[in-house]
This record gives C-alpha cells, structure tokens and sequence, in this order.
C-alpha cells in the first residue's frame, strides 16, 4: 500500500505530523512466497544497516546491491520504487541503542524513508531476540521470507509482534496533566503511557493507567492517533482522556513529577520559548503530536 485510504486518513487530525508512518513501500505479502525469484531480480537491494543503524546517501536510506547471502539470512522488506528491498537478517547483529545520535538521525530523514527504517528494524530486531520456539524450546528458521519462524522440531510457527502501548493526556479545566520519568532529561514532561494488558481494551488501559501513574480517574477516552514505535516493535495508541478531578497521587516506582499546564504553557514548550515551564518531547515522539492535536481541539 503506498498511501492511506481516505476513510482512514480522514481521521488523523488535518495536518497533524505523526512520526513513523508514512513509507512509501509497498509490503507485498502476497509476493512473500516467491520471494527467493525477487531476490535473483537485477535491482534488488539490501538496507544499509550496521547493528540496525542506518547508514544515509543523500538525506534517504543508503541501499547496496544485493550480496550473496543465505536466502534464510534476507527478509523482504518489501517493493520500493520497483525494486524488491532486503534486510539481512544477521545472526550476529545486536540492537543499536537508542542515542541521541541516531534519534537525530532518524528526526533528518524524510517521513517515509523514517517509516521504511521503523518496519525494517522492527522486523530485523525481532528475528535476533526469537531465534528459539517458545513451544519446544529448539532453534528456529525464518519463513515468508522473513515475516515468520518456523520450528522444524515441533513445527510451531512464530510471526513478529507488536505490543500495544497507550499514551494520554489527562485533560481539565483546559489543562492537561504531563509527567517525567527519572530517566528524561533534565526539564522533560510527557504524557503519560503504559502497555495494554492482555484481555483489556484502549479504553480501558487509559483508565487503569492513569489511575495507577497519577491517581487521576476518566470520564471517557477519544482516541487521536497511532504511531509504530520501532524501539523494540511497539505501537502507541495516542489518547485524550477527560477526568473528574485534578488531585493528583504520584506513583514514585513510575514518575518522578506529575503536573498540570496550561496551553499557553504546552504552546511555550513546543516553541521552544524561553522560560517555558517544560522541556517538551521530541517531534519524531507522538507525544509531541498529541500535545500540537490537543491544542488544535482533538
């Protein structure tokens, strides 16, 4: 798919940038079964990647032809500009971490080319931390060349994961509530996220979440925005969510402060004006969509 369907497009915010989406690629699952033909084509080629840190020609995703690799050792990214795009899925690769060098990188490229890295090393990532069966223990091979592990003890198959993550903005009175993990740099204020556990809705994660971070309780939830986060394969669910009353009762184990700003103050952080009472999180972050959509009235 190279573009979003109306229908669905129409409900993102106009104009609301979203980090992370967008790639021009098309992922042809259907070509996914005959993908050893696609990587004898002439013009496919393979991401640059060193421990799944990209490499940039010319503000985009450097490529390479295609090297002679073990087909079990490629994964179809899938079809880009007419050629078929591979990762290598390299046994010895570990996950580069996630530096203020690299996130700078990623900020640089083009909406799309960020999108082709976020799905390439989601999938790259995910190979290197399944490379057993969780059903029978026994080392596993790719599959669907790449989109899956099969194991040929117990013949279990395994297909990458994506973990739902909420992440909300309390709202009152024309004020939202932010938070700040010990870790943030020095200043940094959030919204408020948590993984959504199993047998449990959006909704309900919200609530939960806000509870037990804040001690804040909704009225009701309206969904805003989704963002695939490749640091390892989540996806963030961005929420707007009213609440009854503003006390507030940290969680220490979770956050370090919690606050309520004003838009006035959430307009200062994004600015970057001087004086702004918090440092606010970085554009490629929904965080940061959801602050800029909040203020448009989402």
């Amino acid at each position: 798919m190279t573009s979003l369907p109306s229908s669905l497009a129409a409900r993102t915010p106009p104009g609301l940038h979203v980090g992370f989406v967008g790639s021009l690629l098309n992922r042809a699952e259907p070509l996914r079964r005959d993908a050893e033909k696609l990587a004898r084509d002439p013009k496919a080629r393979l991401l640059s990647l060193h421990d799944y840190h990209p490499a940039i020609d010319g503000g985009a995703l450097a490529t390479l032809p295609l090297p002679d690799l073990p087909f079990d050792q490629l994964a179809l990214i899938g079809i880009q500009d007419g050629a078929p795009l591979f990762g290598h899925i390299d046994p010895t690769a570990s996950a580069a971490r996630r530096t203020t060098e690299l996130m700078s990188l990623l900020a640089s490229l083009p909406a799309s080319e960020a999108s082709t890295y976020a799905a390439a090393r989601s999938l790259l990532d995910w190979h290197s931390r399944h490379r057993f069966c969780a059903n029978c223990g026994q080392a596993t091979a790719p599959v669907r060349a790449g989109w899956g592990r099969q194991c040929p003890a117990c013949l279990a198959e395994h297909f990458p994961r994506t973990d739902p993550v909420v992440i909300m903005l309390a709202e009152i009175d024309d004020k939202v509530l932010v938070g700040r993990q010990a870790v943030f740099p020095p200043g940094r204020y959030s919204a408020l996220a948590g993984f959504v556990e199993v047998g449990e809705s959006v909704e309900e994660a919200v609530a939960r979440e806000l509870v037990e971070e804040a001690g804040v309780r909704t009225t009701s939830v309206r969904y805003v925005a989704s963002q695939p986060w490749p640091f390892p394969s989540q996806l963030m669910l961005a929420c707007i969510a009213p609440v009854d009353d503003p006390a507030i009762t940290i969680d220490t184990d979770e956050l370090e402060d919690a606050k309520w700003v004003t838009r006035d103050e959430v307009r200062a952080a994004l600015d970057q004006a001087p004086g702004a009472v918090f440092l606010p999180p970085p554009p490629y972050a929904i965080a940061n969509s959801l602050f800029e959509a909040w203020l448009a009235g989402a």
